[in-house]
């Protein structure tokens, strides 16, 4: 999970509100209800909705599957805010229906990068035990 802003945690409401948010909108993405031929027939995974504390705005981490066309799906994304927002407020019992923004979720490409770096031939050199350490646990 991402860190809250300001340092304070999200409240338990916070989070299942969120979570409410991110599992209808991953179905709204996911029946392909979208008119935008940006998001027609693209899979988008909605990896976290971050909410407000006053629940009033929603911040939705999404990344499309293949990562590729990013600018032009989250384009597309912010274009139909209003629709989704909508979607959100058919589904979810709310006194006020979120104002919805859309980010790119990086992290799995920063997972991808730590991976590859753990990977490599320099890394992997020094993770090899050590012959001269005896047993090999390098602790003396």
């Amino acid at each position: 999970m991402k860190p809250a802003a300001r340092g304070r945690a999200p409240t338990l409401r916070q989070l299942r509100v969120g979570e409410e948010i991110r599992h209808c909108l991953a179905g709204v993405l996911a029946r392909d209800e979208l008119r935008d031929p940006a998001l027609r027939g693209r899979a988008i995974t909605v990896s976290e909705v971050r909410v407000s504390p006053d629940l009033r705005n929603a911040t939705v981490y999404v990344m499309p599957l293949g990562g590729d066309e990013v600018p032009e799906v989250m384009d597309a994304l912010g274009r139909a805010a209003a629709f989704l927002r909508g979607q959100v407020s058919r589904q979810i019992r709310l006194k006020f229906s979120p104002r919805l923004s859309f980010q790119y979720d990086a992290v799995f490409d920063e997972a991808a990068r730590v991976d590859g770096l753990l990977r490599s031939p320099a890394v992997a050199r020094d993770l090899k035990p050590d012959p001269a350490d005896g047993d090999g646990n390098g602790e003396t």
